[in-house]
């Protein structure tokens, strides 16, 4: 996975970047823009962040996820977790899953969100006032020099010839590249008075990382089973549950009208996302047919949306349409004037791309659509559907 709502038009602000209560009323995408919005479900999320000139959205929208999962479970609203510390733990887990693959695997930034729950298990979690993986607290996040470095000790390794490989050498450079450009992992820390290791860190927020799964949605594995997602970025090959397209839209629903948030690996270079213009859409005439003048039409005037199917999804993913792009957090559901779901989406981009304070709206016909994988609590997922899985909830 590699500004500002208004209450009308051009009246008061009512924005998503801190965390809210669930409110009723109109909303719009941008200024100018007829779409009109009634709030039906709004979950607490922390402010935005921005991944900067990273790959890392899975580490963003993951830990905006359990930041959301703290404010559910009463723990407060105050948490800012560091998704530099995730990052630096895992890269050496890749480049140790790239040699052993003798460099046949994912290499990049791009991970997904089992990597964020695979290194909260094995290492624990920080706050990002112990470990901002930035060395100039005021300059935006940059991994391109870091990338590089990571990119060529793997590859010497995997490439070698002589089969001298010295893999715990190689693991160890690996995190001192890390180290040397996000900062040196703390091993213990005091915060807010008190000590903590990561491990211990992680146990006191009281997140169990073994009640999170991940579902999707596809035909060429068995409904009701676990599969490992064909996507680059699945690099540890971890296994998601399966479910058809309507039981995934349910759960969805549930997860949000229940009081849960969502995290969301989707497809996001469709035409019809328009993260500018605050809005993510799938109109039932395709874009291909539209003039210039009709696609800025779409941006600010509601269209009917696309019925989308199983099969549909299953083309866009089989002929590379849909790809594991980006890593986002869904908080909420709203309803435009035509009675049109969206989803209200939490991205990790900053606060000044659009008018919508970094949030954008995300019609289900979109979600339904383009969705590669989602993240929940598991008793976010109705039980009869759980049973089918075989989740103990």
């Amino acid at each position: 996975m590699k500004h500002i709502i208004f209450t009308s038009i051009a009246a008061c602000v009512i924005s998503f970047t801190h965390a809210q209560s669930a409110y009723q009323g109109p909303l719009t995408n941008k200024k100018g823009s007829e779409y009109k919005f009634t709030v039906v479900k709004s979950l607490d999320a922390s402010a935005v962040q921005n991944q900067g000139h990273t790959g890392t959205c899975w580490s963003f929208s993951s830990l905006s996820f359990f930041e959301s999962e703290l404010i559910r479970m009463g723990k407060g609203k105050e948490f800012n977790l560091a998704e530099m510390f995730i990052a630096c733990k895992a890269y050496p887990l890749k480049a140790d899953n790239y040699v052993r693959m003798h460099g046949r695997a994912n290499i990049g930034e791009g991970g997904g969100f089992s990597d964020v729950v695979n290194v909260m298990r094995r290492y624990g979690i920080v706050p990002e006032d112990v470990y901002s993986g930035k060395k100039d607290a005021k300059a935006e996040h940059n991994h391109s020099v870091l990338e590089a470095n990571i990119k060529a000790i793997v590859g010497a390794v995997a490439n070698d010839k002589n089969n001298q490989i010295d893999f715990e050498a190689m693991h160890q450079s690996v995190e001192s590249v890390c180290e040397a450009y996000l900062g040196k992992v703390p091993e213990k820390f005091n915060y807010k008075g008190k000590e903590y290791t990561p491990k211990s860190y992680l146990e006191a927020t009281g997140i169990n990382p073994d009640d999170y799964v991940f579902l999707t949605s596809f035909t060429h594995h068995p409904f009701y089973s676990k599969f490992t997602l064909e996507v680059p970025d699945n690099w540890n090959w971890d296994q998601m549950y399966n479910l058809p397209l309507n039981e995934f839209q349910q759960v969805m629903q549930n997860a949000i009208n229940t009081g849960y948030t969502i995290a969301w690996a989707s497809d996001v270079s469709e035409k019809g996302f328009r993260f500018k213009d605050g809005i993510a859409i799938v109109p039932e005439v395709p874009f291909s047919e539209m003039s210039e003048e009709e696609v800025t039409e779409s941006t600010i005037k509601p269209q009917p949306q696309l019925k989308i199917t199983q099969e549909m999804r299953q083309k866009a993913f089989d002929n590379y349409e849909t790809q594991d792009d980006h890593g986002m957090h869904i908080v909420g559901i709203v309803k435009d004037q035509n009675n049109t779901p969206y989803y209200i989406v939490k991205n990790s981009w900053g606060t000044k791309r659009n008018e919508c304070d970094g949030y954008f709206f995300a019609s289900e016909a979109y979600v339904l659509y383009k969705t590669t994988s989602i993240m929940l609590h598991k008793k976010a997922i109705p039980s009869a559907i759980a049973k089918k899985l075989g989740i103990t909830q």
